[in-house]
């Protein structure tokens, strides 16, 4: 795929830029998708029935142990070109802000500084009772472990159904939309709200909108550039136009 002209010259002068990604960018990586991760022992529930508060509140132990191995998972993977194009594009742009529906934490292992996390960080532990990040705990534990603090069970430090996303993560990422000249969209199906408003906020602001995606979306027909493909792909390509 060739990079538009127009937009190696829209990047090569702008001074704000934000990029919001999705399960596509990780998947890249061999992160399982939310609803790929139901395999094996875990294909007999609904991820729905493991990531919920209610979920945890009736067999925590089932869904800490759920989490405990997505997470192992996550350990193993490593950042992908497209994670790497981003870092750099990052350090190029003078104000470049990375928000992600992701939990893996694979972009501030590339090297992206200014990362928004809207659905928080499978890396993470916290306290399910007084919201604490834990340091330490004891990973496969026969009982669900606790907070050193309180004594509350700990939980993964991500957005379950049903939970509010954290309101600092969201309304920075809603500013930073509202004042950013180019929006980016990668990996991103453009239907889980509200991450999904992102891209309207910022095009009503008339911020130029790129589409980075596999396949066509409901925000496809109000891009200015669309760059159907792999995210892992097209990125490199598209700082190696710009910057190379």
């Amino acid at each position: 795929m060739e990079i538009p002209p127009a937009l190696i010259e829209l990047l090569r002068n702008a001074e704000r830029a934000v990029a919001l990604t999705g399960a596509g960018v990780s998947q890249e990586s061999g992160v399982p998708t939310f609803r790929d991760a139901q395999i094996g022992l875990w294909a007999q529930y609904r991820p729905e029935d493991l990531a919920t508060p209610e979920a945890f509140q009736r067999n925590p132990k089932l869904v800490w142990d759920w989490y405990a191995e997505r997470r192992a998972k996550v350990n193993t993977v490593e950042p992908n070109p497209g994670h790497h194009a981003l870092a750099e594009m990052g350090r190029r742009i003078p104000s470049f802000i990375l928000i992600t529906q992701n939990v893996d934490g694979l972009h501030q292992k590339a090297g992206s500084r200014e990362v928004i996390e809207l659905h928080g960080n499978i890396r993470r532990v916290k306290c399910s009772e007084c919201g604490q990040n834990a340091i330490r705990w004891q990973e496969n534990s026969p009982e669900v472990p606790r907070c050193f603090s309180c004594g509350g069970l700990l939980r993964p430090d991500v957005v379950w159904f049903g939970e509010m996303l954290p309101a600092g993560a969201l309304e920075a990422a809603a500013a930073a939309a509202r004042n950013c000249r180019v929006f980016f969209s990668i990996g991103t199906s453009g239907l889980v709200q509200p991450a999904a408003s992102l891209a309207y906020a910022a095009k009503s602001r008339g911020a130029a909108l790129v589409e980075i995606n596999l396949e066509p979306t409901p925000l496809t027909p109000l891009a200015d550039f669309c760059l159907h493909g792999r995210a892992g792909q097209i990125l490199p390509k598209l700082v190696g136009a710009v910057w190379g």
